[in-house]
């Protein structure tokens, strides 16, 4: 029995989002959404949950169908709540009275720990406030479950957990999923529908096979329309020698199968569909100033701690050197972003005393941190540009518009920007800074699949010497050559990462 019919369905904003998109949800379905930042997937899922009406065609969910979608970012109004308070609102009145077992159902199941349920949400990390709105959503007893970039701010074994519970679902239970985690994509769905404004395209397969068969449909397109653009041109030629014989022997019979011959061309070029070129969301590019630094970063046995002074774990010695793609590893709460906080500020301020870090005098850092703090939401692109580079005001337009920035956004407050848009601004900001040494927390989390790879790519292609802290499987085993583990308070070294990946998704 089919749950949602899609027809014909299309969004326009300043532009087409998507068009004559068709889509019929059954039970069992796992659908994977993909598309560049902006283009469209939370729209379509706010049209499949009833939030919001598209500009043509119509949805139509069977009768007596309740939505469950998970948004990217929590209500402002829910922040100040504790977490159980905010699962338990999801109840009516009555239920909260007779059925409050629920909640904590649902909160084992994700296995939230007894002593964050009781913390505004505001307190808690962005992982968790992701599980609390999943937990809320589970308190409908939705029908099909819509999740809008579910991984984001989970860390490995988070998101290991996330995949075996929407496997475990029951196995009629549809979901469809937005993400730009190609492995999470894998793990969990069966079929996959890219998002484009003509033409979408839905593969009974998951991400990475869908992707090769569109590779194969788009490689299709492109020959056919080439041979339909030969083939008009040739029959132009010919209807040019039977024009120049026929007005020169004043036969009747040539102009008219001239005019045949014409009209045939003129079908043909009308009718021909060039392949679809992907719009870009905007260029990500990274320099590299280089340097004769063999080491760029040493570390002494340095103490990683808690703001109280807890200590988290030690780095034992350690180098980082030119060239080194250093990936760090560890559970939420591990250290990490601590640590990198820490190699940060040594290298800001070198002339104070650090103890365990010492940065070459040569080292010039280039930051992004995973909340993109660095940029005030108060503040406009442009200005952001501007105050911290020596670029003019007619650069900085063109710089930012290189970003996927256009003249409208440039203007607006970094606040009102997505996340996708923010991302591309920090790493605009990360190639104007000419670094040599790449300090990068989560850089992957607010960018699609073109940034990601984009991104391992400029990383690739100037060798460049980074640090960075990734929960992405795909961008750590693509970029990274070496490997740190934050374990039992000790930084450890990794021949290579599938053994934890394959440890953590054993362990859930």
């Amino acid at each position: 029995m089919t749950l949602i019919t899609i027809r014909n369905l299309g969004v326009t904003l300043s532009a087409p989002l998507f068009s004559r998109l068709n889509l019929v949800v059954n039970p069992g379905d796992r659908i994977g959404l993909v598309a560049a930042n902006g283009r469209g997937k939370s729209t379509l899922l706010r049209c499949m949950a009833g939030t919001m009406e598209a500009s043509e065609g119509e949805i139509t969910r069977s009768r007596g169908l309740t939505v469950g979608c998970v948004e990217q970012n929590v209500p402002e109004a829910l922040m100040e709540t504790p977490l159980y308070a905010a699962v338990l609102e999801a109840l009516s009145a009555e239920q909260r009275i007779s059925e409050r077992w629920r909640v904590d159902v649902a909160l084992e199941s994700l296995e939230v720990p007894e002593a964050l349920r009781q913390r505004p949400l505001k307190q808690l990390s962005g992982g968790w406030q992701r599980l609390a709105m999943l937990a809320r959503v589970l308190m409908t007893e939705a029908d099909v479950l819509l999740l809008d970039e579910p991984t984001n701010h989970l860390d490995l074994t988070r998101i290991s957990q996330l995949e075996n519970w929407l496997n475990a679902l029951p196995r009629e239970m549809p979901v469809v999923i937005s993400s730009h985690d190609r492995a999470f994509l894998d793990a969990t769905t069966n079929r996959t529908l890219f998002l484009r404004p003509e033409q979408s395209q839905l593969f009974s397969l998951p991400y990475t096979r869908a992707r090769a068969a569109l590779r194969e449909v788009d490689a299709s397109d492109e020959r056919r329309y080439q041979h339909d653009l030969k083939t008009a041109q040739q029959l132009r030629q010919q209807a040019a020698k039977l024009s120049n014989i026929g007005i020169n022997s004043g036969s009747d019979l040539l102009l008219s199968k001239t005019r045949q011959l014409k009209q045939r061309a003129e079908k043909l070029e009308d009718a021909a569909k060039p392949t679809h070129l992907e719009r870009s969301a905007g260029t990500i590019r990274l320099a590299n100033r280089g340097t004769h630094a063999k080491v760029m970063v040493t570390l002494d046995d340095a103490a990683v701690e808690t703001p109280d002074g807890r200590l988290l774990f030690r780095t034992g010695k350690q180098f980082i050197c030119k060239g080194d793609r250093i990936v760090l590893l560890g559970l939420n709460g591990a250290g990490k972003t601590r640590f990198v906080a820490k190699l940060r500020a040594a290298i800001e301020n070198r002339d104070a005393v650090h103890a365990g870090i010492k940065a070459t005098q040569s080292l010039v850092l280039g930051y992004c941190d995973q909340a993109l703090a660095g940029l005030a939401d108060a503040d406009t692109p442009t200005h952001a540009i501007i105050r911290r580079f020596d670029v003019g005001d007619q650069r900085a337009r063109t710089l930012l518009a290189g970003a996927g920035l256009s003249i409208e956004m440039q203007g607006r407050p970094i606040g009102q920007l997505s996340g996708g848009q923010k991302a591309r601004l920090g790493m605009l900001l990360l190639r104007l800074a000419q670094a040599n040494f790449y300090l990068l927390d989560e850089p992957t989390n607010h960018l699609d699949i073109e940034g990601q790879e984009a991104l391992e790519a400029e990383l690739m292609v100037h060798q460049a010497s980074c640090l960075l802290v990734s929960h992405d499987r795909n961008f750590v085993r693509t970029v990274g050559n070496r490997f740190w583990l934050i374990e039992k308070k000790k930084l450890v070294e990794l021949e290579e990462p599938e053994g934890l990946f394959a440890a953590v998704s054993a362990g859930n």
